[in-house]
């Protein structure tokens, strides 16, 4: 190994879903809506001046954080926005998880989680779900640096109800509790935002990529106190103060202010996700009661990973994670009606 090689920081990548581009695809594998964003974002996409793109966007995001603190009627100064709710998470373990214990989270959970632990060398902990797929609380009880986990979770889709929230919370105030609420308006209880007036040290995220159908946007958001607002302001304006774009600021703004559009989309992914459930069912599959726009379910006919291939050869695409205790699921992504009967048509006849 030459010199210069022992100074670069060598750490496992998180692995993103494939993106496939073949024709009469069926895609469930990433969690993408399958509709289009809200009209206004359309014909803003149509009509943006490009003159404006030879100049900064706006540091401080202001026409997308007063949308979204007027939709979730909060302080501007709670809502830090960034280029996804990745570049939101990861800004988030950079400004908080800066202590000698480790911070907390689900083994079974959202990949990127340890990798950026990994990245920022900040020492972390996995808890494990229990045989349902669900948190104790009693497992956060221990000292920690931190705390953070998914609502409703990835990869199972499972939803913790607001007495676990509070329990946790509770046996954590002396340290960063981060909600990871990706999945969140896909559920039927409500978000984790309605316990900020308790909780200083509670940071709430969500994301665009999902229930606004504005993946290829990155468009993502945290809601918390003012102070913990700047001090991720703070971070963000010592390393790139530029992080969301023009068009992106804008379109999601449009985005918000759509609310009905919005509401419509949504209930329609409810809609078949709870088809799918059924449909799923009569196919042999079990799955925990998903609150998000996928399933986490396992084929009992057949083993998973060649359930998972067989799709793939008939341009379906969906989810497979090969760890010991996700090995036989398939994470099953919400399409359009039409999509969900390819599936459910492909899956019958891999099976007969």
């Amino acid at each position: 190994m030459s010199l210069w090689e022992k100074n670069i920081r060598q750490v496992a990548p998180y692995v993103p879903g494939e993106q496939p581009n073949q024709p009469d695809m069926v895609k469930l594998n990433t969690n993408e809506n399958p509709y289009p964003p809200a009209p206004r974002v359309a014909e803003l996409a149509a009509s943006f001046p490009a003159d404006t793109l030879r100049l900064y966007p706006d540091p401080t995001c202001s026409t997308l954080v007063e949308a979204l603190a007027k939709r979730y009627q909060v302080g501007a100064d709670q809502v830090f926005v960034g280029v996804g709710s990745d570049d939101v998470l990861a800004t988030a373990f950079m400004t908080f998880f800066n202590g000698t214990e480790p911070i907390v989270f689900p083994d079974i959970t959202y990949s990127f989680y340890d990798v950026w632990a990994d990245l920022f060398r900040i020492p972390y902990r996995k808890l494990a779900l229990d045989d349902a797929f669900h948190i104790n609380p009693r497992d956060y009880d221990a000292p920690n640096g931190g705390v953070i986990f998914p609502n409703p979770n990835a990869p199972t889709g499972i939803q913790e109800k607001k007495e676990v929230l509070e329990d946790i919370l509770q046996h954590n105030q002396d340290v960063i509790v981060i909600i990871d609420e990706a999945y969140i308006d896909f559920a039927e209880e409500t978000s984790a935002l309605q316990l900020l007036g308790k909780y200083e040290n509670l940071l709430v995220v969500q994301t665009f990529s999902k229930s606004r159908s504005m993946a290829g946007m990155r468009i993502g958001f945290a809601i918390g106190s003012s102070k913990l607002i700047k001090a991720m302001q703070d971070v963000k304006y010592s390393y790139n103060s530029y992080t969301m774009n023009a068009a992106s600021l804008y379109m999601g703004a449009a985005a918000v202010e759509d609310e009905a559009y919005f509401q419509e989309t949504v209930e329609k992914i409810r809609q078949t996700r709870e088809e799918a459930k059924m449909r799923l069912a009569e196919l042999g599959f079990t799955f925990p009661d998903s609150q998000t726009n996928f399933l986490f379910a396992a084929p009992s006919r057949i083993d998973a990973k060649e359930l998972f291939e067989q799709l793939r050869a008939r341009n379906i695409y969906v989810r497979y994670f090969n760890q010991p205790r996700t090995c036989d699921y398939l994470r099953i992504t919400i399409g359009t009606p039409e999509e969900m009967e390819r599936l459910y048509q492909a899956i019958a006849e891999i099976q007969r």
